[in-house]
């Protein structure tokens, strides 16, 4: 099965040709098009500089004592206020050191609560991984600790990524690097999220750009999901075998599985189902709904974020198993 996987890769590699070439010719175009509307964004939502220079003054700090990436966008007048105010109110935190991190920074100026998010994420991950591994192997459990811990860091390593990458950001980058090609080119200018809202002071994103982000992220959650099940299941059968030559009675609950074969499989669907629901979750149900509906409540955002990433777990292994199935991996048995 994943030998037929390689094959369909190719084809849709080389079917996208066209695509490329066609962003190759229309990028002067469309960098002229987003400088054009930049420059009206800037004019009309970024507060003039110098409202930045009075909120740094009165916190006792220059421009310098910004990150690069913000001193960039303070200089060109790209800098809002309020995103300003709210990286300064980070530092008063225990945040604070998190956001010199640009990943982190970016997000969290975003949306201040990422954080938490990331926290209900790999809590629900740790505590479902956790029951299902206890209610699989029964007494064995604390026998086989190294194997539920081996299949709990692989789960954590995937719930992290999936918080991480489709979480939207507000981030201060250049306009053109001309050591890039037209389609890497394009792929930095697509949203992290392909539904967040366009950030103050930024050029409207176009369909083809949302349309990037989720071919973008998709890729990405490709690879961290063959990488995460690589380790996961290839430290699992070492495991096996090791415990097997040190008792040679010892029968595990599975055979070994097939790493490259579930690796793929797993890959594949991270790219395609978790790709989207989390796009959904964090650009259009928490960014567009809850923190619209209960802005001034954060609690409130917190209680209902974590009810649907529970729900949308549950839906994920549900799915999961239907997708295994249909790729043979696991029989029906009769009755169920």
């Amino acid at each position: 099965m994943a030998a037929s996987h390689v094959p369909q890769t190719g084809v849709v590699l080389a079917s996208s040709r066209p695509t490329a070439e066609h962003i190759a010719r229309g990028a002067g175009r469309h960098a002229q098009k987003t400088e054009q509307h930049r420059q009206v964004a800037v004019q009309a939502s970024s507060l003039p500089s110098s409202s930045c220079d009075e909120l740094l003054g009165s916190a006792s700090l220059s421009p310098e004592s910004l990150p690069a990436d913000m001193q960039g966008a303070l200089q060109t007048g790209e800098l809002p206020l309020h995103v300003l105010r709210r990286y300064l109110d980070l530092q008063n935190t225990w945040l604070g050191p998190l956001s010199q991190i640009r990943g982190f920074r970016e997000r969290l100026l975003a949306d201040p609560n990422f954080h938490v998010k990331v926290g209900i994420e790999v809590g629900i991950g740790i505590c479902t991984k956790s029951s299902a591994e206890f209610g699989k192997r029964g007494e064995l459990f604390w026998v086989e600790l190294d194997f539920v811990l081996a299949n709990v860091i692989m789960a954590l390593i995937a719930d992290f990524m999936l918080v991480w990458l489709p979480a939207p950001t507000i981030a201060f980058r250049p306009t053109g690097d001309g050591s890039k090609n037209a389609v890497m080119s394009f792929f930095d200018s697509c949203p992290d999220n392909a539904f967040q809202r366009v950030p103050e002071g930024h050029a409207p994103y176009s369909i083809a750009q949302r349309g990037g982000a989720v071919a973008r992220n998709g890729l990405k959650l490709l690879a961290v999901g063959f990488a995460a099940s690589l380790l996961g299941v290839g430290i699992t059968n070492v495991l096996v075998g090791f415990r097997q030559f040190l008792d040679p009675s010892f029968i595990p609950l599975n055979p070994p599985q097939d790493v490259l074969k579930t690796s793929a499989a797993y890959a594949s669907y991270m790219a395609l189902s978790s790709n989207l629901r989390y796009q959904v979750i964090a650009g259009v149900v928490e960014q567009r709904g809850f923190e619209v509906i209960f802005e001034k409540n954060p609690r409130i955002q917190n209680v209902l974020s974590f009810v649907t990433r529970t729900g949308n777990t549950f839906l994920g292994s549900w799915w999961w198993i239907d997708y295994v199935r249909l790729l043979g991996f696991q029989k029906i048995t009769k009755g169920h």
